[in-house]
């Protein structure tokens, strides 16, 4: 196990399962100063580290993320700065873009608020585990803003149009259970086994063999603007590299022999 911290991000290896705490716990983890570019380098490194096989992102305290620090944004309003604004707007561009560009699957563990950019943080995530205390708000509508952090992209696709023009007009939370039932979070639990249902879907996800989940993580976000034909190539393409994979043989192999397969990422 090996840990990085600083002021604001935790991170945590343990073996082959990155997790990354937002670590602002007095402010349900609203995102100030440096947090964004913390939070993307973090991503980018486990994205890039062959051993890494899960990413986890959850927050400190009773809260997944608040969204953007409002004492930040008035001060910059106040100083006229577009600029310093525009350039968190880039950050929080290349933490989303982290998540969906790596091969590794993305877990949030929502452990409370999420609101504004933590609400859109954690539908940017491949899969999504909430404890029942947990909430979702497109909190934007509230201060005069815009939706941000992939929101408008990744609502309309989660929910149908209407429902998204309810929670991005009104900005009201939506509970954890209404969030499983529209389909916004894989999994809700209660919150003091969030943690450990976290852990073991990670461990499922750590063991399952790296090429396969990687090729099925780009072909969902693929389909979005393939026709059927290029899905088509792709999964032939996809396939021959799964078949001519080490651990292509091992399924194989190890289901044909009845024992859990041991796969290597080769």
């Amino acid at each position: 196990m090996s840990d990085s911290n600083n002021d604001s991000i935790n991170v945590v290896d343990d073996d082959g399962i990155v997790t990354i705490t937002l670590n602002r716990p007095d402010k349900l983890n609203a995102l100030v100063g440096h947090m964004r570019r913390d939070l993307a380098e973090a991503l980018e490194h486990a994205g890039s580290d062959r051993l890494v096989r899960v990413v986890v992102i959850t927050g400190a305290g009773r809260g997944f993320c608040a969204g953007g620090d409002l004492e930040r944004a008035s001060e910059l309003m106040d100083q006229n700065d577009s600029e310093e604004f525009a350039r968190l707007l880039g950050a929080a561009r290349r933490v989303v873009t982290s998540i969906r560009q790596m091969t590794k699957p993305v877990v949030a563990s929502i452990n409370g608020t999420a609101a504004g950019a933590g609400c859109n943080l954690a539908l940017a995530c491949d899969l999504r585990i909430a404890a029942s205390s947990a909430t979702f708000t497109q909190s934007f509508v509230k201060i005069g803003f815009h939706p941000d952090w992939g929101g408008t992209y990744f609502v309309p696709r989660l929910v149908t149009a209407n429902k998204a023009c309810e929670m991005f007009f009104l900005g009201d939370p939506i509970d954890a259970a209404e969030a499983l039932r529209l389909g916004l979070v894989n999994w809700v639990v209660p919150d003091d086994q969030l943690e450990q249902e976290t852990r073991k879907l990670a461990e499922r996800l750590r063991d399952a063999p790296p090429i396969s989940v990687a090729a099925a993580k780009q072909a969902i976000y693929l389909s979005g603007r393939e026709e059927l034909e290029g899905m088509l190539r792709y999964e032939v393409e996809a396939q021959m590299r799964c078949f001519e994979s080490r651990d292509g043989k091992e399924g194989v192999r190890a289901f044909l022999e009845k024992r859990a397969p041991r796969f290597t990422g080769h």
